[in-house]
């Protein structure tokens, strides 16, 4: 478990880390509006590839299919979920009059639909590779293709891009999707011995429909703030004020790595080893608390400096805003790591409505307080992952008496959960 959460995290600090440079390099040739508007779409890239998973990033990691079975699952999977971003990328730009009308240039260009549609299919892929290598305990691939490849791609494209304007940022991060897609399935036929099967039998998909969808409305429900809080920000406080939401955000995003990654090889190590549940399940709340508080203590006092490497309008307009990511990313190590327990325990019902109550305290307070300042999205992210996490904690507790505690049944005794001792 440590040696997956330490290759995890690694990728995701590796992505960040060339993220980071990249923003950087973004920030010195385009104007804030300019970054505003791209990192809108871009947002919309990141939530369609997501949307586009159907859970089957949890499912070939929870229910892998057995021999040859498992290049028709991957080849199902990943053809699924490349059509649907496609189709999900097309009526997201045929909305946009609706939601996001400083963002409609981007139909008047044939090209540019065509490029956004793509650098969209290929972000699902890129998402679902990221899940199995973590699923065939090769993380340490994701370093190299999604870390790497696609970072090292991003940074060669903005600067020769320039002339493109908004859309110059966002094909040079749809150009690194591209790279870090194509590498996976090269990565996966050499090292996995992928080969593209269309057949169904034994593929496990069917059986474990209701895990799928279930992992699918929880992540749906999860990045829905993604998506709407950066409107939100563009229709109360402008495209300037846009920009400097999202470098808070990408910052942000790193310090909350640290939780995913814990989260995501508990997952993986105990789909693989059940028995030891429990046991993982203790240790990575020590992990998660002795790296998660230390790293947001860092982030806040040196969240000035952080910005500066910006530029000084960012220092001076996202700095209290990351202070309160900061803060707030304790509540997010406790929803993270509550979600994967929940997911492994099957209380998908429990996943669900924790999810519901983070968007509805997040957005609810988002569209409350947007006026005020930038800050108070911060404050509004973190109490919608603490509301998340306590109904949750709640939930698994509740679980917990029950394995402990069983209730007399008139019927046959009821089937215990794998790994429950």
């Amino acid at each position: 478990m440590y040696r997956s959460s330490f290759f995890v995290l690694s990728a995701t600090a590796t992505t960040a880390a060339l993220g980071f440079l990249f923003w950087v390099v973004v920030a010195r040739y385009y104007s804030p509006s300019q970054v505003g508007l791209a990192t809108s779409l871009i947002s919309a890239t990141t939530l369609i590839s997501y949307l586009s998973m159907f859970g089957l990033n949890s499912t070939l990691i929870r229910f892998p299919a057995e021999g040859s079975a498992r290049n028709g699952q991957l080849t199902l999977s990943l053809s699924l979920v490349a059509g649907i971003s496609c189709l999900v990328a097309a009526a997201y730009l045929l909305g946009l009059p609706l939601y996001g009308q400083k963002l409609t240039f981007v139909r008047d260009n044939p090209v540019a639909v065509v490029a956004f549609v793509v650098f969209c299919a290929c972000a699902s892929v890129n998402q679902l590779t990221k899940s199995v290598f973590v699923g065939g305990r090769m993380p340490q691939t994701n370093i190299l293709v999604d870390g790497l490849l696609q970072g090292v791609a991003k940074l060669a494209l903005p600067v020769a891009l320039v002339g493109f304007g908004t859309f110059g940022v966002v094909g040079a991060t749809g150009g690194g999707y591209v790279v870090a897609a194509l590498a996976a399935v090269v990565v996966m036929h050499r090292r996995l011995g992928f080969r593209p099967d269309f057949r169904t039998g034994g593929t496990r998909l069917r059986e474990n429909f209701r895990f799928s969808m279930a992992s699918y409305t929880s992540s749906l429900l999860n990045l829905v703030p993604q998506l709407v809080i950066p409107l939100i920000v563009l229709h109360h406080l402008g495209a300037a004020a846009a920009g400097y939401y999202y470098v808070a955000f990408q910052i942000a995003s790193l310090l909350n790595a640290v939780s995913f990654s814990v989260g995501e090889a508990l997952f993986a190590e105990a789909s693989n080893d059940p028995d030891r549940f429990f046991v993982l399940l203790r240790r990575t709340a020590v992990v998660i608390a002795a790296v998660q508080a230390p790293a947001a203590i860092v982030v806040a006092l040196g969240s000035g400096p952080l910005l500066k490497v910006f530029g000084a309008g960012y220092a001076g307009q996202a700095r209290p805003l990351l202070v309160a990511y900061a803060i707030g990313a304790l509540a997010v190590a406790l929803n993270t790591w509550v979600a994967f327990a929940l997911k492994l325990t099957g209380q998908l019902r429990n996943l669900v409505i924790g999810n519901l109550v983070y968007v509805a305290v997040t957005v609810g307070m988002a569209l409350r307080t947007a006026p005020r300042g930038l800050v108070w999205l911060g404050w509004s992210w973190g109490a919608g992952n603490l509301a998340a996490g306590l109904v949750g904690l709640v939930g698994l507790f509740w679980w917990r008496h029950r394995q402990r505690n069983p209730r007399p049944a008139a019927g046959p005794a009821p089937v215990a959960l794998e790994g429950a001792q």
